[in-house]
């Protein structure tokens, strides 16, 4: 499995258990983080593999 695409798991599951939670909001942030990451990254893996 790809790192970008575990990357992109944990940050919906991060995502999803945020919202269920509404005392933990900070997962929320942590989540979109996460998420946008490792979009950076599978963007950046493309790019490289086309070279």
């Amino acid at each position: 499995m790809p790192t970008w695409l575990l990357v992109l798991l944990v940050g919906v599951v991060l995502l999803v258990l945020g919202v269920a939670v509404e005392a933990a909001k900070i997962l929320i942030w942590i989540g979109i983080i996460v998420l946008v990451v490792s979009l950076i990254l599978g963007f950046v893996g493309r790019g490289k593999s086309k070279l």
